[in-house]
């Protein structure tokens, strides 16, 4: 799968589609345990996703570099796992703490590969938009 802005934010609409359901969801039922997941879908789902593939989009060289891409699935693997099992312990089963870590662990990675690729990738010479 070649990585691309254009793929981040597809993504990115996803996760706002998905932000959005539960926000529907827990204010139709009146339960707002899922507030912080339905935080983090809107923020590091929708929002971040979005933000990188409008960089990625206007600097190209940074989507396709392999940073790009390995913060593309580190992002991609690591923020649902994390999502489902932060979901599954604000419901009560802390046996999914661990889980939410990995999860958690691997979206700081990704950040962190995201923040080395934008320096060293996003430049104006690198740019589609000039």
């Amino acid at each position: 799968m070649k990585i691309t802005g254009i793929t981040y934010l597809k993504v990115s609409v996803v996760y706002f589609v998905i932000g959005i359901l539960l926000g529907m969801y827990m204010s139709m039922n009146h339960d707002y345990d899922l507030g912080s997941v339905h935080a983090h879908v809107n923020l590091l789902g929708w929002a971040s996703f979005a933000l990188a593939g409008v960089i990625y989009w206007l600097f190209p060289k940074g989507a396709a570099s392999f940073l790009g891409v390995l913060q593309f699935w580190t992002h991609m693997i690591g923020f649902p796992v994390m999502m489902v099992a932060l979901a599954m312990v604000v419901k009560g089963n802390a046996a999914f703490e661990r889980i939410t870590a990995l999860g958690a662990i691997l979206v700081t990675v990704s950040v962190l590969l995201f923040a080395v690729n934008v320096f060293l990738n996003v430049r104006p010479e690198h740019g589609a938009r000039k």
